[in-house]
């Protein structure tokens, strides 16, 4: 029976787990993770985040599912990262714009083109960048709040005190608000008409030159749209003081 007893004693050792799955590293890690950034980003976009599982993803992007976790941790930070990254790469810092000497004209140019940047991703990139946003204003989550909070409102609210330099206000009101939005909405209304804009007239916005040019234009209508804003409240004192 001792002789037996060793054998039997080894066939309950815990069997030894196999090693897991080598991950890239350096420039080769970096192209994993951008495989799984784009694989995810078209999955999402098409199907949505509850539909789409980490075994898709992997499978779509040929890697392998402990790859997701040691680059984003779990599906949630691959979500986020396909969600901000590709539209977020080029984003300004928004002390830029406290400058006191800052020309408008040069601070237009620079909002509306961290606005149109993304423009420069290429067709397919930036339509699947655009229908995850679509989806996550339709089905938001804490995401999209947590990108007004800490992305649009902060964003706004510098353009906003730009204006009120600019105009000589002591305190912002209704009307530099309304004027901020109107402002925004030139960059954007590209992205909401693109499809029109490749029918009608697809030289505007075919490649980096063409996009630089839109910003420098759009910057020209922003700075206009400010001298008027500037003449209408110049005029309505005029009227009052003569009342």
């Amino acid at each position: 029976m001792r002789a037996l007893m060793p054998a039997t004693a080894s066939r309950t050792r815990p069997l030894r787990q196999p090693p897991a799955p080598a991950v890239p590293k350096g420039a080769a890690g970096e192209q994993a993770r951008e495989r799984l950034l784009l694989a995810a980003l078209r999955l999402f976009a098409d199907q949505g985040f509850a539909r789409t599982s980490t075994r898709e993803i992997a499978q779509a992007a040929g890697a392998n599912v402990a790859a997701i976790r040691y680059y984003f941790g779990d599906k949630e930070g691959l979500y986020r990262a396909a969600y901000t990254e590709p539209m977020h790469r080029t984003r300004n810092d928004l002390s830029v714009y406290e400058q006191p000497g800052l020309d408008m004209h040069a601070a237009f140019v620079l909002f509306i083109g961290s606005f149109l940047e993304p423009m420069k991703l290429g067709d397919e990139l930036l339509d699947q960048s655009m229908r995850l946003r679509y989806r996550e204003m339709l089905e938001p989550s804490a995401l999209w709040q947590e990108e007004v909070e800490q992305g649009i409102r902060p964003a706004h609210q510098a353009l906003v005190r730009l204006l009120c330099r600019h105009l000589g206000l002591q305190h912002e009101d209704d009307e530099v608000h309304r004027l901020a939005f109107a402002i925004v909405a030139l960059p954007m209304h590209l992205y909401v008409c693109r499809d029109l804009v490749e029918r009608f007239r697809p030289a505007l916005l075919d490649g980096e030159d063409a996009v630089q040019a839109a910003t420098e234009r759009l910057a020209d209508y922003a700075l206009g749209m400010v001298d008027a804003e500037a003449r209408r409240r110049a005029a309505l004192k005029k009227r009052r003081t003569q009342e």
